[in-house]
């Protein structure tokens, strides 16, 4: 067939505008062989009468002469009108083509043939001129096809369809007036429905005998909504079965069988009684399974917090590499569910059977359970593969924090460590496996879990080799114990304990030994009378150590009760206990003899303690508590009873006992008392005893009464209390006065940082003593006799007594030699700053003045400096006069008492001399400056008046000189001379330091003598300017020529403006303007 073939034309258009192809592609799918025969044989074929296109599921084109299956998209069903072959003059009527979904394709098709094609066939119109039997024959293949379109819709939609005898329709090709016995006696009638009853008893029987377990012994996974669907499926095919055996032409066959006497009536009756007893069965089970299908539909609608993402495949090993904890955690969790789910089902089919045999049904449930757990038993094995895996990672993943001690724990801890990269490794490689772990089909998983099991007992025997050596080289069970205990995540591995089993003896025999050692230790010390420990009472120290060598013994038999559960020897415990045993026994009686002789020890000393009198003073006077040392050692001692509750006391032991509180109250305030008293007497001052004497003598009286008491006394608690308070009073108050008598001499002691003279932001000495200081001498000289004021009210003094004054005197002491130290090291501080020797930097500043009268120093270095000097030191011995006098037996202030002190008259006069000498420096200094004086001396007019007549300055040897006028280089000498002179001045020093101490300065005298030579210098130059003047102006009268005459000046007008210049001095304007001109 050509791929221009006419008679595609109507397939061809209709194709392109359902499936929008474009008409190359349509071309392409023509142009294939195998389409082109497939389209052939349907146009000639008699036998084909239907073909089919539409999409599969690549979206490719395809066409069949039969139904497609699984299509949900359009077909396009193209029909034949009947059977002669098609052309394309007759295409276009002979063809029906109709586009239905791919569900309703066999509907549509049957509806064509039932409700076009047999109704044409079977009008003898449209086949009188056919050979006779060619309709008849062409119905009957057209009802076939019509059957098994529907058997197939039915079988599509899951449902069994009983085809209808074809000899039921051919009545239609008779007149209706033939009777009906004729019809019924007909045997091809007979036999077609006693065909179609055999048929429907196949297919009927066929699917009655369908089971929902067939998936199962099929192999495959069905979930429970397969067993729901199938029972749903299975009723309505039964109903549907039911309605087609009810329906009028089953009746009709069944009525035919039932006239022809057909031995085939039975088998219809057993179709109705299975078909009815089926229906019965799936409307109880589908009841039934109504609830349980709502309760699994909820759990599917559940939102788990938690997602198994172990369960998706090939993720559950990757978490192996990095925590397997939380996998193992789920796993876990898996398998326990299953399993309950196992149990429970277990329990409900028990619990059914119980009700059954109760009921009395002869029915019993004999679905096999292997069938329903058969893949769940194989998932729950995988899964507890996984789960040994993950739980062996997870404790060989805590090799990596092991670290084994000892002289070779180094090397056995590099073994370790080498075993943990080992495992390391071969984890990496199981986690990198790329199987499906959940898959229990997957038997490639299983060869890399079983060879990671031989590498795990690998690893395994490796660390048992480990742990036997470690074992070997531990001298002590708690070592031992260590050792086990830092490996117990290993233990119960099964290869583990059975090889380690047998290095435990050594454990036993190391735990024997110690608790032998404790026996003999105990043996060895309780003869002797040794000191256990300097610190303790020997009794209370001795039941320490029997109390630490019983927990040395429950050390060892703890130690072995640790790895107890890896012996399988129970005789080797019952030896190892009654070892303990005895050795506690011994600890035991130990303790108890102890105990007994401390108790009658106790009782002697705390009697002898309770007939001693409160305080007493010793040989050397001082008060004291009566054998306190003995006392506090009773008292420590009882204090370690009250710890030991299986001491017995006898009466005077118990009785101090039970007042020990009040006892160690009472010693606490006695020593507190006494040492206070003690501290008081002792520290007393010789000016201060007579202002005391009187109250110590009352508190020496009132505390006899503490001496003639004893421990037992009654109101001994009160009596010490009382006495406790007048000492507390006595000792508040004097100590408060030492206290003000301490600030005091603080006071007195900071004016040792005071700075009556200070420099100022110059590095010099400021004119006078700082206020500040002025200030801070005040203030403290009121705190001081406020203080002193303070005292005489504590000591309850008179203003009259003697001792109080010669208290008071004492302070004025402090006072005084305070303040002398302060005015010593303030005129120290003059005398060495006016040291050449010893100052640093300059004291004092004066400045060299040029006046009219001559170089003058401001302020004078004579007077000026002796006064400034003198108001200095005058202004130091002022700072004692602030202070107001302490002493009331003393006349006059501090200040006067100083100023007759030789060493402060000896460094005053010391200060003065070095004035003195700085005096004679400065004058030697005005002196060498005085060889500038002709600069201001002289009389500028009258110099300048000789040297126009003279040309230079006459001698003194000179009466009658010659008159010479000066010429331009006579002025240019002068000029010159006082330029050099300029220059000489300008680099005068700015300071000077005389004695090191005295800065002069002279910029004040030097910025003078510069003005004086300028004015020198302006003179000449003013001289020069007048000259030139003149000589302009005379041109200018008489006219402009242009040859220049003489003028009467004598200087050439030319050369003295350019000495002007080089002399640095600028013409005035109107003279450069005539110049101009």
């Amino acid at each position: 067939m050509e791929t221009r073939d006419e008679r595609l034309e109507p397939v061809s258009s209709f194709a392109l505008r359902s499936f929008r192809l474009e008409p190359q592609t349509w071309r392409e799918f023509l142009s294939e062989e195998e389409k082109q025969l497939l389209f052939a044989s349907f146009f000639t074929c008699p036998d084909s009468l239907h073909l089919f296109i539409c999409r599969d599921a690549e979206s490719q084109l395809s066409v069949s002469l039969t139904f497609p299956t699984n299509i949900s998209s359009k077909v396009i069903c193209v029909s034949k009108t009947g059977r002669e072959a098609v052309t394309k003059e007759t295409a276009k009527k002979a063809l029906i083509i109709q586009e239905v979904q791919g569900d309703d394709a066999l509907s549509f098709m049957s509806a064509i043939t039932e409700q076009v094609i047999c109704p044409l066939l079977s009008n003898p119109e449209n086949s009188h001129g056919w050979v006779a039997g060619v309709a008849e024959e062409a119905l009957r293949f057209m009802e076939r096809q019509k059957n098994e379109a529907q058997v197939m819709k039915a079988q599509v939609d899951g449902r069994t369809f009983l085809p209808q005898p074809d000899a039921l329709h051919d009545d239609r090709r008779h007149d209706n007036s033939i009777q009906g016995e004729r019809k019924l006696l007909d045997v091809k009638l007979v036999h077609a429905c006693e065909s179609t009853v055999i048929e429907w008893a196949e297919l009927v029987s066929e699917f009655l005998q369908q089971d929902s377990s067939q998936p199962l012994l099929d192999g495959l996974k069905p979930q429970p909504t397969e067993e729901f669907h199938f029972w749903k499926n299975r009723l309505k095919n039964l109903q549907f079965i039911q309605q087609q055996l009810m329906s009028s032409r089953a009746q009709q066959v069944a009525s035919i069988l039932q006239t022809a006497d057909s031995v085939y009536c039975c088998t219809l009756t057993d179709i109705y009684r299975h078909v009815q007893e089926g229906l019965e069965e799936a409307e109880d089970v589908t009841q039934n399974l109504r609830p349980l299908q709502e309760k699994l539909e909820d759990v599917e609608q559940l939102e788990y917090q938690q997602s198994r993402e172990f369960l998706r495949g090939k993720e559950v090993m990757r978490g192996l590499a990095v925590d397997p904890g939380p996998v193992l955690d789920d796993v876990r969790l898996v398998i326990l569910t299953l399993q309950t789910l196992k149990e429970a089902y277990s329990l409900c089919r028990t619990q059914l059977d119980q009700d059954q045999d109760q009921g009395g049904l002869s029915h019993r449930w004999d679905f096999p359970s292997h069938l329903v757990f058969f893949h769940l038993d194989n998932f729950l094995k995988r899964l507890q593969g996984i789960e040994e895996v993950h739980c062996v990672s997870l404790q060989l993943y805590q090799l990596d924090q092991t670290a084994l001690s000892g002289v070779s724990g180094r090397m056995w801890s590099d073994v370790v460590q080498d075993v943990y990269q080992d495992f390391l490794c071969h984890v990496a490689v199981l986690s990198d496996c790329g199987c499906d772990a959940t898959d229990p089909d997957d038997q490639s998983f299983q060869l890399h879990l079983d060879q990671f099991q031989v590498q795990v007992w690998d690893l395994e025997r490796r660390l048992v080799s480990v742990l036997s050596r470690a074992l070997q080289d531990c001298c002590a069970s708690s070592s031992a114990a260590k050792l086990l205990q830092m490996f117990r995540f290993i233990l119960d591995r099964p290869l583990i304990q059975e090889q380690l089993r047998p290095h435990l003896s050594q454990l036993l025999e190391v735990v024997l030994t110690e608790l032998d050692q404790t026996w003999l230790l105990v043996c060895s010390q309780r003869e002797k009378a040794d000191t256990f420990c300097r610190f303790t009472p020997r009794p209370a120290a001795v039941l320490c150590w029997t109390q630490q060598l019983q927990l040395r013994a429950q050390e060892a038999l703890k130690n072995y009760k640790a790895v107890q559960h890896l012996c399988v020897d129970s005789g080797e415990v019952q030896v190892v206990l009654q070892r303990f045993q005895q050795v506690v026994d011994l600890l035991q009686d130990f303790r108890d003899t102890v105990m007994s002789n401390w108790s009658f020890q106790l009782d002697s000393d705390s009697g002898f303690i309770l007939e001693q009198p409160l305080i007493q003073h010793n040989q050397q006077g001082i008060l004291g508590v009566t054998f306190s040392q003995k006392l506090e050692a009773l008292q420590r001692e009882l204090r370690y009873v009250s710890r030991e509750t299986d001491v017995d006391l006898h009466p005077y032991a118990a009785r101090l006992f039970t007042c020990r509180d009040d006892v160690t109250q009472i010693y606490l305030s006695l020593s507190h008392m006494v040492s206070s008293y003690n501290q008081v007497v002792s520290g007393v001052l010789q000016v201060e005893l007579p202002l005391i004497q009187d109250q110590l003598q009352d508190l020496d009286q009132s505390l006899l009464a503490l001496q003639r008491n004893t421990w037992s006394s009654e109101g001994v608690q009160q009596l010490v209390e009382q006495q406790r308070q007048k000492v507390s009073m006595f000792c508040t108050t004097v100590n408060e006065a030492r206290a003000n008598m301490d600030t005091m001499t603080h006071i007195i002691q900071g004016w040792a940082e005071l700075h009556l003279l200070q420099r100022s932001g110059d590095s010099l000495l400021e004119g006078r003593a700082t206020e500040q200081s002025y200030r801070r001498l005040r203030e403290e000289g009121q705190e001081l006799l406020r203080l002193t004021q303070e005292n005489q009210s504590l000591y309850k003094a008179q203003d009259s007594s003697h001792a109080w004054s010669r208290y008071l005197d004492h302070i004025d002491d402090k006072v005084q030699d305070g303040l002398f130290q302060l005015l010593l090291r303030s005129l120290h501080f003059l005398s060495d700053n006016m040291n050449p020797q010893t100052c640093s930097a300059a004291l004092l500043a004066v400045s060299l003045q040029l006046q009219d009268t001559g170089t003058v120093f401001e302020p004078s270095v004579g007077s000026g400096l002796s006064d400034l000097m003198k108001t200095i030191i005058s202004d130091v011995y002022t700072a004692a006069s602030l202070l107001p006098r302490i002493s009331v037996s003393r006349h006059g202030n501090y200040q006067v008492s100083l100023q007759q002190s030789p060493d402060l008259s000896a460094l005053e006069q010391e200060v003065m001399h070095r004035l003195l000498e700085v005096r004679e420096e400065a004058e030697r200094l005005r002196s060498e400056l005085d060889r500038y004086s002709y600069l201001w001396q002289s009389d500028r007019r009258d110099v300048m008046q000789e040297f126009l007549t003279y040309s230079r300055q006459l001698g003194p040897e000179e009466l009658e000189p010659e008159e010479a006028p000066p010429t331009l280089k006579d002025f240019k000498r002068e000029i010159d001379s006082l330029h050099r002179l300029y220059t000489e001045v300008t680099h005068l020093d700015d300071v000077i330091v005389l004695h090191g101490w005295l800065q002069v300065n002279l910029q004040p005298f030097r910025d003078s003598l510069l003005s004086v030579i300028q004015d020198w210098s302006h003179m000449y130059t003013q001289h020069l300017l007048d000259s030139v003047s003149d000589s302009l102006q005379q041109v200018t009268q008489r006219g402009d020529d242009d040859d220049e005459e003489p003028s009467s000046c004598s200087f050439s007008p030319t050369e003295t403006i350019l000495l002007l210049e080089a002399a640095g001095v600028e013409l005035p304007e109107h003279l450069s303007a005539q110049l101009q001109c």
